[in-house]
């Protein structure tokens, strides 16, 4: 995959590293406003498809109040709120934390796996940050009479409506399948389909599935990341707009008016990442605050800041155009599913 500089960091006005990539920002009528590196290549989209695969969901009859809503889609940092909703997801349904089948960890949050460390708690699939994804995955199967001993196998009826589901949200077939860090089935399309999946999302009427997934990541922001998460920030600071991190550097945003955009950092890091997404919503003409509180990051020397990260100048980018379709081999990914908080900390999502 060829991929292009997304953003530079400078310290002490010398460009010391750079941060490779690819994105792509699509006008109201789904089309590029701008693409760079190769938009049009599959990728793993990791955690920034819960909101797709929360659709499939309720196309199949899952019933949750709108915060777990939000929480279904969550790459969660692990606070008390967090953990309580998926003890609620869970005994709706008749279920305990012990039935979740996903990754034992402990909370994405700092703070909180701090916590838990001093108190000698051990990992937990509770504690994980996809804990929400996988409740709700559970319920949907109680739901139907299906299985959940075997709800993560890929030939599971949920997956594979899951899988038709994200293929037709993003407008084109699913390029591979393979496991992600909570050992959920994990797919790859490209940036094009996640931003286009994203923008029906956004623009949905009012009573379907996907709307309720968008009215839910609108107003409940904290549900869907944690408290001095960037993505959680973003969402509250943007009116309308429904925004997903991932692990692996992906991003996806949509405005309700179908604008949206989608981005993967190469090298996996989450530095790098909301820098480029506040850099790409601006070239999208959004305007707002927590644009510019989100568009660099400072570099320290000393405790002092002596430089930043900084995105590409979108505008001195040669687009490149409209893709007839996917087309490659798939890109190389795996893992887990969240984002970061903004600025130094990083998160595995």
């Amino acid at each position: 995959m060829s991929h292009a500089v997304l953003a530079r960091l400078i310290r002490s006005g010398f460009v010391e590293g750079v941060h490779h990539g690819s994105a792509v920002g699509l006008d109201a009528a789904g089309r590029p406003v701008a693409a760079v590196g190769q938009p049009d290549r599959p990728v793993f989209v990791r955690s920034s498809a819960k909101p797709l695969q929360l659709v499939a969901m309720l196309h199949a009859g899952l019933r949750l109040d709108p915060p777990l809503l939000a929480l279904a889609t969550s790459s969660h940092s692990g606070e008390r709120f967090h953990l309580d909703g998926v003890r609620r997801i869970l005994a709706g349904a008749g279920l305990r934390p012990d039935d979740l089948q996903n990754t034992r960890d402990l909370p994405l949050d700092d703070e909180e796996r701090l916590a838990w460390r001093r108190a000698g708690r051990r990992p937990s699939a509770l504690a994980q940050n996809c804990s929400g994804k996988h409740a709700a995955m559970l319920v949907t199967c109680m739901e139907n009479g299906w299985p959940t001993e075997t709800y993560r196998d890929p030939e599971h009826p949920l997956q594979r409506q899951i899988a038709e589901t994200l293929s037709a949200l993003a407008g084109e077939p699913v390029a591979a399948t393979g496991v992600d860090g909570c050992g959920a089935p994990l797919h790859a399309i490209s940036l094009y389909g996640l931003a286009r999946a994203f923008a029906r999302i956004a623009t949905a009427r009012s009573g379907t599935a996907e709307h309720k997934v968008a009215s839910a990541v609108r107003t409940h922001p904290e549900w869907v990341g944690g408290t001095g998460r960037d993505v959680t920030a973003l969402i509250r600071g943007v009116p309308g707009l429904i925004a997903k991190d991932g692990a692996e550097g992906v991003y996806a945003v949509a405005m309700p008016d179908g604008r949206a955009a989608a981005l993967k950092i190469a090298d996996g890091g989450q530095r790098a990442r909301p820098v480029v997404m506040a850099a790409l919503l601006q070239r999208l003409g959004v305007q707002a605050g927590v644009l510019d509180e989100l568009g660099s990051a400072p570099v320290f020397g000393r405790g002092e800041v002596v430089g930043r990260l900084e995105p590409v100048e979108f505008d001195a980018v040669v687009a490149a155009g409209a893709p007839a379709g996917p087309a490659g081999a798939p890109a190389s990914g795996s893992g887990s599913g969240s984002g970061s908080r903004s600025g130094s900390r990083s998160g595995r999502v």
